[in-house]
């Protein structure tokens, strides 16, 4: 699929460095008020940054992971997803 990612790679606590298959490459960047619930975890700095890609999906450990083909749209239409 076109939206799969191909690289992730954290840039700082909460800022992912992502790129897809077809080429578009941006930025992913929660916001606090987003870790609530399974993404709570993601506060914890070491955790984050164990973010990795499996089968063109970015994932953590614990099977908690982000939709590639949102996370697609909204950075080919704007850069950068922010998750607020």
């Amino acid at each position: 699929m076109y939206w799969n990612v191909a690289t992730v790679q954290p840039m700082a606590h909460l800022v992912l460095k992502v790129k897809f298959t077809d080429g578009l490459q941006g930025t992913v960047q929660f916001k606090s008020s987003h870790l609530t619930g399974v993404f709570e975890a993601l506060k914890n700095e070491k955790y984050f940054n164990q973010v990795f890609v499996d089968h063109g999906v970015v994932t953590w450990p614990g099977e908690l992971d982000l939709a590639p083909d949102a996370m697609h749209a909204e950075i080919k239409k704007n850069g950068r997803w922010v998750l607020d």
